[in-house]
Protein backbone atom coordinates (compact mmCIF):
# COMPACT_ATOMS: atom_id res chain seq x y z
CA UNK A 1 0.00 0.00 0.00
CA UNK A 2 2.83 2.42 0.83
CA UNK A 3 4.42 1.84 -2.56
CA UNK A 4 1.04 2.29 -4.25
CA UNK A 5 0.43 5.61 -2.50
CA UNK A 6 3.91 6.84 -3.39
CA UNK A 7 3.54 5.84 -7.02
CA UNK A 8 0.15 7.52 -7.38
CA UNK A 9 0.91 10.76 -5.54
CA UNK A 10 2.45 13.66 -7.39
CA UNK A 11 1.99 16.98 -9.14
CA UNK A 12 3.01 17.65 -12.71
CA UNK A 13 4.12 21.27 -13.12
CA UNK A 14 2.25 22.63 -16.14
CA UNK A 15 3.09 26.11 -17.45
CA UNK A 16 0.48 27.67 -19.73
CA UNK A 17 0.90 30.22 -22.53
CA UNK A 18 4.56 29.65 -23.35
CA UNK A 19 5.30 31.59 -26.55
CA UNK A 20 7.74 33.94 -28.23
CA UNK A 21 6.05 36.83 -26.41
CA UNK A 22 5.90 36.23 -22.68
CA UNK A 23 7.24 37.32 -19.30
CA UNK A 24 10.80 36.20 -19.95
CA UNK A 25 12.13 37.58 -16.69
CA UNK A 26 10.00 35.17 -14.69
CA UNK A 27 10.44 32.34 -17.18
CA UNK A 28 14.21 32.58 -16.73
CA UNK A 29 13.82 32.52 -12.96
CA UNK A 30 11.56 29.47 -13.13
CA UNK A 31 14.05 27.66 -15.35
CA UNK A 32 16.81 28.14 -12.79
CA UNK A 33 14.46 26.99 -10.04
CA UNK A 34 13.47 23.85 -11.96
CA UNK A 35 17.09 23.02 -12.74
CA UNK A 36 18.07 23.43 -9.09
CA UNK A 37 15.51 20.85 -7.95
CA UNK A 38 15.79 18.62 -11.06
CA UNK A 39 12.17 19.25 -11.98
CA UNK A 40 10.97 18.40 -15.48
CA UNK A 41 7.89 20.56 -16.09
CA UNK A 42 5.39 20.42 -18.89
CA UNK A 43 5.36 23.54 -21.06
CA UNK A 44 2.23 24.46 -22.99
CA UNK A 45 3.72 26.08 -26.10
CA UNK A 46 1.49 28.09 -28.44
CA UNK A 47 2.81 27.31 -31.95
CA UNK A 48 1.37 30.39 -33.69
CA UNK A 49 0.60 32.90 -30.94
CA UNK A 50 -1.80 35.65 -32.01
CA UNK A 51 -3.28 36.48 -28.61
CA UNK A 52 -3.19 40.29 -28.31
CA UNK A 53 -2.74 40.13 -24.52
CA UNK A 54 0.35 37.95 -24.88
CA UNK A 55 1.76 39.93 -27.79
CA UNK A 56 2.25 42.84 -25.39
CA UNK A 57 5.14 40.98 -23.76
CA UNK A 58 8.76 41.07 -24.99
CA UNK A 59 9.56 38.78 -27.92
CA UNK A 60 12.43 36.33 -27.70
CA UNK A 61 14.02 35.95 -31.15
CA UNK A 62 15.69 32.72 -29.99
CA UNK A 63 12.43 31.22 -28.76
CA UNK A 64 12.46 28.01 -30.75
CA UNK A 65 16.06 27.29 -29.79
CA UNK A 66 15.02 27.71 -26.15
CA UNK A 67 12.20 25.22 -26.71
CA UNK A 68 14.65 22.73 -28.22
CA UNK A 69 16.99 23.22 -25.27
CA UNK A 70 14.14 22.59 -22.83
CA UNK A 71 13.23 19.39 -24.62
CA UNK A 72 16.85 18.22 -24.46
CA UNK A 73 16.62 18.57 -20.67
CA UNK A 74 13.72 16.15 -20.67
CA UNK A 75 11.03 18.81 -20.23
CA UNK A 76 7.71 17.91 -21.86
CA UNK A 77 6.83 20.22 -24.74
CA UNK A 78 3.08 20.25 -25.22
CA UNK A 79 0.95 21.97 -27.85
CA UNK A 80 -1.32 24.55 -26.22
CA UNK A 81 -3.90 25.33 -28.85
CA UNK A 82 -2.79 26.85 -32.14
CA UNK A 83 -3.15 30.65 -32.15
CA UNK A 84 -4.69 31.10 -28.66
CA UNK A 85 -7.42 33.25 -30.18
CA UNK A 86 -10.91 32.80 -28.74
CA UNK A 87 -13.49 32.84 -31.52
CA UNK A 88 -16.01 30.34 -30.10
CA UNK A 89 -18.39 30.02 -27.13
CA UNK A 90 -19.21 26.70 -25.48
CA UNK A 91 -22.05 27.66 -23.10
CA UNK A 92 -20.99 24.76 -20.80
CA UNK A 93 -21.76 22.11 -23.41
CA UNK A 94 -18.08 21.28 -23.82
CA UNK A 95 -16.50 17.96 -22.76
CA UNK A 96 -15.76 19.11 -19.20
CA UNK A 97 -18.67 21.58 -18.87
CA UNK A 98 -16.39 24.52 -18.13
CA UNK A 99 -18.15 26.94 -20.44
CA UNK A 100 -16.70 30.16 -21.76
CA UNK A 101 -14.63 31.27 -24.70
CA UNK A 102 -12.81 28.73 -26.82
CA UNK A 103 -10.44 28.41 -29.75
CA UNK A 104 -11.88 25.07 -30.88
CA UNK A 105 -15.36 24.32 -29.58
CA UNK A 106 -18.10 24.29 -32.22
CA UNK A 107 -15.82 24.46 -35.22
CA UNK A 108 -16.42 21.77 -37.84
CA UNK A 109 -14.07 18.82 -37.75
CA UNK A 110 -12.00 19.81 -40.81
CA UNK A 111 -11.22 23.23 -39.33
CA UNK A 112 -10.18 21.75 -36.00
CA UNK A 113 -8.07 19.12 -37.74
CA UNK A 114 -6.31 21.83 -39.76
CA UNK A 115 -5.54 23.94 -36.69
CA UNK A 116 -3.99 20.99 -34.90
CA UNK A 117 -2.12 19.77 -37.96
CA UNK A 118 -0.79 23.27 -38.71
CA UNK A 119 0.44 23.49 -35.11
CA UNK A 120 2.23 20.16 -35.40
CA UNK A 121 3.90 21.37 -38.60
CA UNK A 122 5.29 24.41 -36.74
CA UNK A 123 6.91 22.13 -34.17
CA UNK A 124 8.24 19.82 -36.87
CA UNK A 125 9.74 22.79 -38.70
CA UNK A 126 11.84 23.45 -35.60
CA UNK A 127 12.66 19.75 -35.04
CA UNK A 128 10.59 19.54 -31.87
CA UNK A 129 8.63 16.40 -31.08
CA UNK A 130 5.25 16.65 -29.35
CA UNK A 131 2.88 13.97 -28.14
CA UNK A 132 0.44 15.89 -25.94
CA UNK A 133 -2.01 18.79 -26.00
CA UNK A 134 -4.23 20.99 -23.91
CA UNK A 135 -6.75 23.50 -25.23
CA UNK A 136 -7.00 27.15 -24.22
CA UNK A 137 -9.55 27.59 -21.44
CA UNK A 138 -9.94 23.78 -21.02
CA UNK A 139 -12.62 23.63 -23.71
CA UNK A 140 -12.99 20.73 -26.15
CA UNK A 141 -15.75 19.04 -28.08
CA UNK A 142 -15.84 15.61 -29.69
CA UNK A 143 -14.40 17.02 -32.93
CA UNK A 144 -11.38 18.31 -30.97
CA UNK A 145 -10.67 14.86 -29.55
CA UNK A 146 -11.19 13.22 -32.92
CA UNK A 147 -8.87 15.72 -34.64
CA UNK A 148 -6.20 15.16 -31.99
CA UNK A 149 -6.42 11.39 -32.35
CA UNK A 150 -6.27 11.59 -36.15
CA UNK A 151 -3.11 13.70 -35.77
CA UNK A 152 -1.64 11.00 -33.50
CA UNK A 153 -1.86 13.14 -30.35
CA UNK A 154 -3.40 10.91 -27.71
CA UNK A 155 -2.42 12.62 -24.45
CA UNK A 156 -4.46 15.54 -23.07
CA UNK A 157 -3.46 17.48 -19.95
CA UNK A 158 -6.95 18.21 -18.66
CA UNK A 159 -9.86 16.49 -16.98
CA UNK A 160 -11.28 15.53 -13.61
CA UNK A 161 -10.09 12.86 -11.22
CA UNK A 162 -7.32 11.68 -8.92
CA UNK A 163 -5.98 9.21 -11.46
CA UNK A 164 -4.99 9.55 -15.12
CA UNK A 165 -7.57 7.84 -17.29
CA UNK A 166 -8.32 6.71 -20.83
CA UNK A 167 -11.42 7.89 -22.68
CA UNK A 168 -12.15 7.47 -26.38
CA UNK A 169 -8.60 6.26 -26.92
CA UNK A 170 -7.04 9.37 -25.33
CA UNK A 171 -5.01 9.43 -22.10
CA UNK A 172 -6.11 12.28 -19.83
CA UNK A 173 -3.98 13.68 -17.00
CA UNK A 174 -6.29 15.53 -14.58
CA UNK A 175 -6.01 19.27 -14.02
CA UNK A 176 -8.22 20.18 -11.07
CA UNK A 177 -7.44 23.55 -9.52
CA UNK A 178 -6.58 27.11 -10.45
CA UNK A 179 -4.01 27.27 -7.65
CA UNK A 180 -1.02 25.04 -6.91
CA UNK A 181 -2.56 22.57 -4.46
CA UNK A 182 -0.66 19.46 -3.39
CA UNK A 183 -3.16 16.76 -2.46
CA UNK A 184 -2.10 13.95 -0.08
CA UNK A 185 -2.97 11.42 -2.76
CA UNK A 186 -3.50 11.40 -6.53
CA UNK A 187 -1.90 12.59 -9.76
CA UNK A 188 -2.75 15.97 -11.23
CA UNK A 189 -1.20 18.86 -13.11
CA UNK A 190 -0.99 22.51 -12.16
CA UNK A 191 -2.24 25.42 -14.25
CA UNK A 192 0.37 28.19 -14.03
CA UNK A 193 0.04 31.48 -15.89
CA UNK A 194 3.35 33.07 -14.96
CA UNK A 195 2.88 35.81 -17.57
CA UNK A 196 0.44 37.44 -15.18
CA UNK A 197 2.56 37.04 -12.07
CA UNK A 198 4.25 39.78 -10.14
CA UNK A 199 7.45 39.15 -8.20
CA UNK A 200 5.48 38.24 -5.08
CA UNK A 201 3.68 35.42 -6.89
CA UNK A 202 7.00 34.04 -8.06
CA UNK A 203 8.39 34.15 -4.52
CA UNK A 204 5.37 32.21 -3.23
CA UNK A 205 5.86 29.63 -5.98
CA UNK A 206 9.57 29.38 -5.21
CA UNK A 207 8.79 28.77 -1.54
CA UNK A 208 6.25 26.10 -2.49
CA UNK A 209 8.75 24.32 -4.74
CA UNK A 210 11.41 24.40 -2.03
CA UNK A 211 8.98 22.74 0.41
CA UNK A 212 7.23 20.31 -1.94
CA UNK A 213 9.74 19.45 -4.67
CA UNK A 214 9.83 15.80 -3.58
CA UNK A 215 6.14 15.52 -4.54
CA UNK A 216 6.64 16.79 -8.10
CA UNK A 217 6.44 14.19 -10.84
CA UNK A 218 7.02 14.24 -14.60
CA UNK A 219 5.32 13.03 -17.75
CA UNK A 220 7.35 9.85 -18.17
CA UNK A 221 6.46 8.64 -14.68
CA UNK A 222 2.78 9.28 -15.31
CA UNK A 223 2.91 7.41 -18.62
CA UNK A 224 4.45 4.43 -16.83
CA UNK A 225 1.35 3.98 -14.65
CA UNK A 226 -0.99 1.12 -15.44
CA UNK A 227 -4.46 1.63 -16.85
CA UNK A 228 -6.90 2.71 -14.14
CA UNK A 229 -9.05 0.01 -12.51
CA UNK A 230 -12.75 0.09 -11.61
CA UNK A 231 -12.14 1.56 -8.13
CA UNK A 232 -9.96 4.33 -9.54
CA UNK A 233 -12.53 5.04 -12.25
CA UNK A 234 -15.22 5.32 -9.56
CA UNK A 235 -13.09 7.77 -7.55
CA UNK A 236 -12.54 9.83 -10.70
CA UNK A 237 -16.30 9.91 -11.31
CA UNK A 238 -16.95 11.15 -7.76
CA UNK A 239 -14.34 13.90 -8.16
CA UNK A 240 -15.80 14.90 -11.53
CA UNK A 241 -19.37 15.12 -10.23
CA UNK A 242 -18.29 17.05 -7.13
CA UNK A 243 -16.25 19.65 -9.02
CA UNK A 244 -18.87 20.08 -11.74
CA UNK A 245 -21.53 20.62 -9.05
CA UNK A 246 -19.40 23.22 -7.28
CA UNK A 247 -18.66 25.07 -10.53
CA UNK A 248 -22.30 24.97 -11.62
CA UNK A 249 -23.43 26.99 -8.61
CA UNK A 250 -20.82 29.72 -9.01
Amino acid sequence: MINYLKKYTGVLIRLDDVSENMNWNLMDKCELLFDKFKIKPLLGVIPNNQDPDLLKYPKNKNFWQRVKDWQKKGWEITMHGYSHLYTQQSDKRDIFNYGGDSEFYGLEYNKQYKKINDGIMVFKKHNIYIRSFFAPNHIYDQNTLKALSQNNIKIVIDGYGLFPFYKNGIFFIPQLFYKEIFLPFGIQSTQIHLNFWQEQEYQKFKSLIERKHNLITDMNHILSLKKSNLIEDFVNLLVEKSLKTLRAVR
